[in-house]
């Protein structure tokens, strides 16, 4: 069913990006929600997941589906509506120069991309943290001026200095916590009395961009015992959730995605690492270990199920995310730690086609030359060919639409049926080859039902 959007309010940067994002087959960054159709039950799952981080806790959920099935768009809806809500969120597509755990760089490229990701509320796009940072000081700031103390004056300095310190205490005594909680410091105070070299040089290491401890010192002016790397980024990750909550944020929502990659690594140990350290992760948000972490990784079929090479390899994350022997076929379970993404049902399909029809009006001030009996005609084409009752994904069906409306808009002399009149329909021959034939079948709206 269609949400009651006003699709004239939308912002035109964003309904650009949007439409030009759909035709190409990509996930749009923002605009999420102006195409949102469906997926309500999984929405209000993750959501719940909010809920939860918001009071403390931690959850890791896996968002399965086939390529185009709409899963990277969920993350994307889901970190949108994170932002409404006052969290900091985080994302990052893995990929064989981005893995979980690695060597050479490998493992701290995701983190770094992570925290080049970082965005919060006022900050959507990314490169929030030194935004968060100068906020939470303005904040004390303003806390400690309300007290009536004169802003010049030393006791104005030593209250910040006094309220900082014991608002990092409670982190020193977390792995990592130490190093982080001085480096935060030192950026304070680098912050405060204008030293551009030195909180750009905390900035470095608070995202992990050193790769020796030798370079940060000389960077920093002092020691450190550890620096950010492939073996502890994770760690630091559970050091910005409770720090963000620390900043009055709700809470640290990281997204990742193309966890495919990670099926695809052909040297086993590197694999088994890395499904380890998504085991440790697992363990972490579950069993209270990383307060006000929100984990949300999304992958296909094969990444999970393939006992040979997904994660059902690992036994024991096979033990942990595979169905019970009490699951029915077709029943709903969206407690557990896995979603995995139904086929939209056609009426959905349909509904889809439709808010597109109108954001495509919107942006181009035009009338589409497509009728409504037209548009079921599409949907039935689409629908017509073979396995697509169970595998058409709205990825590839909003490709082919946006090229009809396109060809529409730009030659007049064309027509709906000359572009869809005859659909291309596979057959399977004795031999069990396909091969396309023409279907030249009219199509008729009561033809189809939803």
């Amino acid at each position: 069913m269609e949400q009651d959007i006003n699709l004239q309010k939308i912002p035109k940067r964003i309904l650009n990006s949007l439409l030009a994002s759909v035709s190409a087959g990509v996930v749009p960054r923002a605009g999420a929600p102006y195409i949102a159709i469906g997926r309500k039950d999984e929405i209000s799952a993750l959501l719940s997941d909010l809920s939860a981080v918001n009071e403390g806790g931690g959850t890791m959920r896996f968002i399965i589906g086939r390529y185009g099935s709409g899963k990277s768009f969920l993350m994307q809806l889901v970190r949108g509506y994170a932002l409404e809500r006052d969290f900091v969120t985080a994302d990052a597509d893995l990929s064989p120069e981005r893995r979980l755990y690695g060597s050479s760089g490998s493992g701290v490229a995701t983190y770094r991309e992570l925290m080049k990701n970082l965005a919060s509320k006022t900050s959507p796009d990314g490169g929030a943290l030194p935004k968060m940072i100068a906020k939470w000081i303005d904040s004390m700031q303003t806390e400690i001026a309300s007290d009536g103390i004169d802003t010049e004056s030393d006791e104005f300095a030593k209250r910040l200095n006094r309220c900082v310190a014991e608002k990092l205490r409670d982190i020193e005594f977390l792995v990592g916590g130490f190093d982080f909680a001085r480096i935060i410091t030192e950026y304070y105070r680098a912050f405060v009395s204008g030293d551009d070299d030195r909180r750009i040089a905390c900035l470095r290491w608070l995202r992990g961009e050193f790769s020796s401890k030798t370079e940060a010192r000389s960077a920093l002016g002092f020691q450190v015992s550890v620096i950010i790397d492939d073996d502890n980024w994770y760690d630091f990750l559970k050091l910005w959730a409770c720090l963000v909550r620390m900043m009055g944020y709700r809470g640290l929502i990281v997204f990742i995605d193309e966890c495919v990659n990670l099926y695809k690594i052909n040297h086993r140990v590197s694999r088994e690492n890395n499904y380890e350290k998504i085991l440790a992760m697992f363990n972490d948000t579950l069993q209270g270990r990383a307060e006000g972490l929100g984990l949300i990784l999304g992958g296909t079929p094969q990444f999970l199920d393939d006992t040979r090479r997904g994660l059902f390899s690992y036994e024991a994350l096979r033990s942990r995310l595979c169905d019970s022997r009490f699951s029915v076929d077709g029943a709903v379970n969206l407690i557990g730690p896995v979603i995995r993404l139904r086929r939209l049902s056609d009426d959905e399909l349909y509904a889809l086609i439709s808010r597109v029809t109108k954001l495509y009006a919107v942006n181009y001030g035009i009338e589409p030359r497509v009728s409504d009996e037209e548009k079921v005609k599409f949907l039935e084409i689409c629908l017509a060919r073979a396995g697509a009752d169970s595998m058409i994904t709205p990825r590839e069906m909003l490709r082919d639409y946006m090229t009809v409306m396109n060809l529409l808009m730009q030659n007049e002399d064309l027509s709906f049926d000359d572009i869809v009149g005859q659909a291309v329909t596979l057959r399977t021959d004795e031999d069990g080859a396909e091969k396309a034939s023409e279907s030249k079948k009219e199509y008729t709206p009561e033809d189809i039902v939803f």
